[in-house]
């Protein structure tokens, strides 16, 4: 970060040269300089360097206002709030102005008439580029006070004047962020009458306070942010404010499961040091972004509503969390993710996932368990045969001598085994280590016993072995003894 600027007046401001700069012709100066020189700063906004990012270059060039268009969990909000970067490092304001106001062009009354008084000894700060941007969220009962401002009548009484004086105005957000990015999220549900009062303030640059009218050439970058699902659910953009915002660019989903997992990756913000102590496997991490790739897709879950990218985040951070508590009872040293570390991401899913039918006969959990179930049967014949190709009777299966050691025995699975009992018990079922043997031989030993458990979960979900669901583990059972049982 550079040093603040030790120019204190405004006769020093002059001396150097400085050349005051609209804030468009400040963020496209920077943005024109990053661009020559393959300079990125949305460089975090993992899989929209194609698609997102361009659109948002291009409205900065036309000197628009933006409105980010997408579903939850679409980092509408990280976007705007990297735009921060493309603003120059720091810039200069009349001393105690509350509301960023340029030594050089003035525009509040009451700055206007300090430089009067003082002309070139007025005294100047320098305001740093984190302290440029507003951001508010747009609640119903989010008030015109609270954008823009309202009259201050024990001011106006004091100083004997007009209620139209700007000198009487207490300045709501907008007119403080002069000079600087404003963010408003999630503008449908701002009510009508106060987007109407957004109007002049985008064309016209002026703001309308009970009924007075202030001329102020206010210096914004607006970004907006909406989801779909707020135009049915809680309300609309009215069309003439939509008419008014320069460019509107859709946010979307990762387009692949390695875009998931790098942005997962970073997002998670996992200690360093407990990474270092538990090994998770390459194919658990694909496990929990296929999680939300089968939620996007799935008929039980509002397509509408999305399927936010901090379902993929916090259940790795579960996952992970699980491993340490088990890790830390058994008084252990390492450990390595295990397939039934999976039970412990159904908190993250429950509540990440809006229900078609909130009534839905299977519960959030079950659907919670149903996709985890359908991301492992997606996974599975990337690595194994497919077992639904393998149902004719007199067609011999590389799972038969699995499927038949289950006929006779369980296996039961406490979520807190050390891992020399946990790696004892899967080794029972030996043609499973064979199956590994046969299909990934050149496979990673870490990951050995989290594949063997991988391959029974994977015979769980396409109904040839059964699981049941304890509150300290689980068991698979032969699914047609777990039948004659419950006869």
């Amino acid at each position: 970060m550079m040093k603040k600027p030790t120019i204190k007046t405004i006769g020093e401001l002059k001396a150097s040269n400085y050349k005051s700069k609209t804030l468009n012709e400040e963020i496209t100066k920077n943005l024109r300089l990053n661009l020559s020189k393959g300079v990125n700063v949305f460089s975090d906004l993992i899989g929209y360097e194609e698609t997102v990012v361009p659109s948002v270059e291009r409205a900065f060039l036309s000197n628009h206002s933006i409105n980010l268009l997408g579903l939850r969990g679409q980092a509408k909000t990280k976007l705007a709030r990297t735009c921060v970067d493309l603003l120059d490092e720091w810039i200069p304001i009349v001393k105690y102005s509350e509301t960023n106001d340029d030594p050089i062009n003035p525009i509040f009354k009451s700055s206007i008439e300090k430089i009067k008084i003082n002309g070139d000894k007025t005294e100047i700060d320098w305001l740093h580029k984190s302290e440029r941007f507003y951001e508010k969220l747009a609640t119903p009962d989010v008030t015109v006070s609270d954008l823009i401002g309202d009259i201050d009548p024990i001011k106006a009484t004091n100083l004997k004047l007009s209620y139209s004086d700007q000198e009487v105005i207490h300045f709501g957000l907008i007119p403080r962020a002069h000079r600087s990015i404003f963010v408003l999220n999630e503008l449908p549900d701002l009510q009508p009458r106060i987007q109407v009062s957004l109007f002049s303030i985008l064309e016209e640059k002026e703001i309308q306070i009970r009924g007075f009218k202030v001329r102020l050439p206010l210096d914004i970058q607006f970004i907006f942010t909406s989801n779909p699902e707020d135009y049915t659910n809680r309300g609309t953009i009215v069309t003439p404010l939509k008419d008014r915002i320069g460019s509107q660019i859709l946010t979307h989903y990762p387009e692949s499961v390695e875009i998931a997992k790098k942005i997962t990756e970073q997002e998670s913000k996992i200690n360093s040091k407990i990474i270092s102590q538990i090994h998770i496997p390459e194919i658990a991490r694909d496990i929990i972004e296929q999680i939300s790739f089968e939620a996007r897709e799935s008929d039980l879950v509002d397509s509408k509503s999305g399927v936010s990218a901090r379902m993929s985040i916090t259940s790795l951070q579960n996952l992970v969390s699980s491993a340490e508590r088990r890790m830390i009872i058994n008084n252990e040293k390492q450990t390595i993710i295990r397939m039934s570390d999976f039970n412990s991401v159904i908190s993250s899913i429950n509540g990440k996932v809006e229900l078609v039918y909130e009534g839905e006969e299977e519960g959030a959990e079950q659907v919670s368990y149903n996709l985890i179930s359908d991301a492992i049967k997606s996974l599975f014949n990337k690595y194994f045969p497919k077992i639904e190709k393998l149902s004719k009777p007199d067609e011999v299966s590389p799972y038969d001598s699995i499927l038949e050691w289950f006929t006779q025995k369980q296996l039961i699975m406490n979520d807190n085994l050390k891992n020399e009992e946990y790696e004892e018990l899967l080794l029972e079922v030996k043609d499973a280590s064979l199956l590994l043997d046969n299909y990934l031989p050149e496979l990673d030993e870490n990951d050995k016993f989290f594949f063997i458990e991988f391959i029974l979960w994977g015979l769980e979900g396409f109904n040839k072995l059964s699981i049941l669901r304890t509150n300290n583990g689980i068991e698979f059972k032969d699914p047609f003894n777990n039948f004659i049982n419950k006869i």
